[in-house]
């Protein structure tokens, strides 16, 4: 009677709100909880595959390594943060952890490398195709270069947060996040984590749609039309894996623009959570699919399996 009478008085003193366990709670954990371990498994074998298959250590396979490591890494945290609600909901405990404030941290950070990890991507394809000679735009070094200064700019873009104390722990929701009511952090977070990759990489599309019909306009060097439209494939596929994101992302979307005017509906971060995680599956399906080399690999591993048997029985 007295550790709850504690509960309560220490719930109200952080203001918070009693919340009662809903069945669907669990549900949904369990639910999020396959599709992140999925997820894993799936970033896991693409990372191997890149690792052991010499013929993967190519330049654009560093970006598309780069955005397989940052989603594994944004995973990895919502495998930590869906853990501890998990347990929170199983254990009826309705208080914050030491590392919940971290965890939000890192939330923003990883979802900020994977975001730029794509648009990387977008603007490897550009410089191949409208600066050809440029050659070091295109090496190995230059691309590494970039891919460190997009994780350093990941850490220091997420800094206001945690330095202005902005992350918050929803006692609802089962996490610490950013608050969803109009305030610079609400404007600041959509239009670096989402607003200016995003338009980037539809900009550079559109551009080299331009481009590769104006090449077929005028006499050009057939391999270099051919690599400009397979560049521009490669920038298709990014959209498309970007639209993954954005599709299953309109719950987020629409609660944080709810934010600005009024007050959103109660366990919204649990709903928008959901839906993002499962897009990691699809993302990491897609991703298979659109990387040629990767899914060549498989394909080969495959079909050596029954090859090795049959020499065994002869």
């Amino acid at each position: 009677m007295n550790t709850t009478t504690f509960l309560v008085s220490l719930l109200k003193d952080s203001n918070t709100s009693i919340i009662i366990n809903q069945s669907w709670f669990i549900l949904v954990d369990i639910l999020a909880l396959i599709c992140i371990i999925l997820a894993i498994l799936m970033s896991l074998l693409f990372l191997c595959i890149v690792l052991t298959d010499k013929t993967c250590h190519t330049v654009p396979m560093i970006l598309i390594t780069n955005s397989c490591f940052s989603g594994f890494s944004l995973t990895l945290i919502l495998f930590w943060v869906t853990i501890f609600t998990l347990y929170n909901d199983l254990q009826q405990i309705y208080y914050q952890d030491l590392f919940c404030n971290f965890r939000g941290y890192m939330g923003y950070v990883t979802c900020f490398a994977t975001m730029y990890s794509y648009f990387l991507q977008a603007i490897h394809s550009y410089l191949i195709v409208i600066y050809p000679t440029r050659l070091f735009w295109q090496s190995a070094k230059f691309q590494f270069l970039l891919i460190i200064l997009t994780w350093i700019a990941a850490f220091i873009y997420a800094c206001p947060q945690i330095a202005t104390n902005a992350i918050k722990y929803s006692v609802d929701d089962q996490i610490c996040q950013l608050p969803l009511h109009l305030s610079f952090l609400t404007v600041y977070n959509p239009l670096f984590v989402y607003i200016i990759p995003i338009n980037g990489i539809v900009f550079i599309y559109l551009k080299l749609i331009r481009y590769v019909k104006e090449m077929n306009k005028r006499v050009t060097l057939v391999n270099r039309l051919l690599r400009a439209k397979k560049e521009l494939k490669m920038v298709f596929r990014i959209v498309i894996l970007i639209s993954i994101f954005l599709i299953l992302g309109i719950p987020y979307t629409i609660f944080v623009f709810m934010g600005y005017f009024t007050s959103p509906p109660k366990y919204h971060f649990r709903i928008a959570l959901t839906f993002i995680e499962i897009s990691l599956v699809f993302v990491m399906i897609a991703l298979f699919k659109f990387t040629d080399p990767v899914r060549i690999s498989i394909m080969k591993r495959i079909n050596r399996q029954p090859n090795v048997v049959v020499a065994t029985i002869i």
